[in-house]
């Protein structure tokens, strides 16, 4: 019979979150380097600097580089600061964490992490998103454990953009539906279950209390159903992450909608001028349409109506040429190898017609 051994995220999350970061951190060390993006550093400085008398030296604030590669993991490993820290604490959003964490893994540091959006998972999670310096999806990086743990404060979180929950809310509710589908007709371990079951937590809080939480980031106020949001976001899409992600493989983890995302990166403006769940967002969609989900199309697609999260591949800037251009490639991509059927290029195709077909005779309807 095979071993597994199960690493779980350990988080603290409130307007106080830092506080604990002397009790948690002090067995690791007394020095710390900060790395993570300039913005994220600048909003989360003047908590991290009163958590710094709480016996942790911080060295210094070191950017992370702005993309997670592996070539830009290797520069910044390469820093001498970091070289002499204890530790590492990893501050901004998820590319900024899952540099970090590559780092931590090089180095054979411990990494923290100190989310300052709500945008992704990856502070609570044992993976890596790779890409190119370009920002070209390359491939998912595992570890064996995730960060030693996060500390959520949101109170810098309810200040921050209100873009990152909005787009963080697709990444969050897509785990359920990829989780389901992906596993569906397999007889799951005991852990692999327990996740697919837990997904149901990716989607639930976000439709319940999405829009308030959205109005309530952008009023900046730290509300229970911000709360609630940002825990979906961080923790609960992370755990489920980690128990449906067996043997290193993406098999439940992933599925059609982030196939659509990882496919779409090859065109600059996804990089440039949209968000990594935005995008899953759209893929949700397409991915309900395929697997024949009707009704929680319909579900989805009204509250990504009333969110303003995407409805239609125009939406992220792509044409429909631009469109039909990846799905080769799509349909060859990991995050669908382990699915209940075969994904084809016509099936994708088809979901993609259908979608927009439907989001013309709404958009009329709402004219007449």
């Amino acid at each position: 019979m095979d071993n597994y051994s199960m690493f779980l995220p350990s988080y603290t999350i409130g307007p106080s979150a830092y506080e604990a970061v002397g009790e948690i951190c002090r067995q690791y060390g007394k020095t710390a380097v900060v790395l993570g993006g300039r913005r994220a550093m600048e909003a989360a400085k003047p908590y991290l600097d009163e958590a710094e008398g709480q016996t942790i030296k911080i060295l210094d604030y070191v950017w992370f580089g702005g993309e997670c590669s592996y070539g830009n993991v290797n520069t910044v490993a390469a820093n001498k600061t970091i070289a002499k820290a204890d530790m590492i604490f990893a501050v901004g959003g998820g590319k900024a964490t899952d540099t970090a964490k590559c780092v931590g893994e090089l180095l054979n540091k411990p990494v923290f992490t100190f989310p300052t959006i709500a945008s992704n998972c990856s502070c609570c999670t044992s993976v890596s998103i790779m890409y190119t310096s370009e920002g070209v999806f390359v491939e998912p990086h595992f570890f064996s454990k995730p960060p030693v743990h996060a500390f959520i404060n949101t109170e810098i979180i309810c200040q921050s953009p209100v873009q990152y929950m909005w787009a963080g809310m697709g990444d969050t509710y897509a785990k359920f539906y990829e989780a389901t589908v992906s596993a569906r007709g397999d007889k799951l371990e005991h852990f692999t279950a327990l996740g697919v079951e837990m997904s149901g937590m990716c989607a639930k809080p976000i439709f319940e209390y999405g829009r308030r939480a959205l109005e309530d980031n952008r009023r900046h106020v730290n509300s229970h159903e911000l709360r609630q949001v940002v825990l979906a976001i961080t923790v609960t899409t992370a755990m489920v992450s980690i128990f449906v992600t067996r043997d290193h493989t993406p098999d439940y983890n992933s599925g059609l909608a982030h196939a659509v995302f990882y496919a779409l990166t090859r065109f600059p403006v996804i990089e440039e001028k949209h968000l990594h769940g935005e995008v899953v967002a759209l893929g949700v969609l397409i991915l309900l349409i395929a697997d024949k989900q009707l009704d929680e199309f319909e579900r989805v697609y009204k509250f990504n109506r009333v969110t303003g999260l995407p409805t239609s591949i125009f939406d992220v800037g792509i044409t429909e040429e631009q469109f039909k251009s990846v799905l080769p490639g799509l349909v060859t991509l990991s995050d669908i190898r382990h699915y209940p059927y075969e994904v084809t290029v016509q099936m994708v195709e088809e979901a993609f017609l259908y979608l927009e077909e439907y989001n013309k005779s709404v958009i009329q309807a709402e004219k007449r």
